[in-house]
């Protein structure tokens, strides 16, 4: 039986390929899924819908079709990695906290520390912090071998 991990937020370095490498290393049926991750192209997902004159209609288009993708991988996962990067504020990836809080869908979250403080909300309800890619794979491996 699969796993099935949806991994979440910052899209500007290659974590989610080490979590990936991590998990094959270890044995691990896991099946990972994300959003789509190249930043152009998930500012355009609504774009085939019409053009917008006012950038706010073309990013909510956008965020609506993203929006499919995102709700439907999440739900069907069975545990989400949130990524917080430390170059940009990734409100999406607090949103996604927050739907699988409402959920109540297992997420851990993957951070710095010096950005602990304003995600002390979003790292409550999560099962877990971590601060390396290994921490998520240690879990993993915990999970699916213990």
């Amino acid at each position: 039986m699969s796993f099935y991990v949806y991994l979440s937020g910052e899209i500007h370095t290659d974590w989610r390929d080490e979590i990936q490498r991590g998990a094959e290393a270890a044995g691990l049926d896991v099946v990972f899924t994300a959003p789509v991750t190249d930043h152009d192209a998930s500012d355009a997902a609504g774009d085939h819908l019409g053009e917008e004159s006012q950038k706010f209609w073309r990013d909510h288009k956008s965020s609506k079709v993203n929006s499919i993708r995102t709700r439907t991988l999440i739900e069907q996962s069975d545990f989400v990695v949130v990524r917080f990067g430390d170059k940009y504020k990734q409100w999406n990836a607090a949103f996604d906290a927050g739907y699988c809080a409402a959920l109540a869908k297992p997420y851990v979250t993957l951070h710095n520390e010096d950005i602990g403080h304003p995600l002390k909300e979003v790292d409550a309800e999560a099962q877990a912090w971590c601060t390396s890619t290994d921490q998520v794979v240690d879990i993993l491996r915990y999970v699916l071998k213990a």
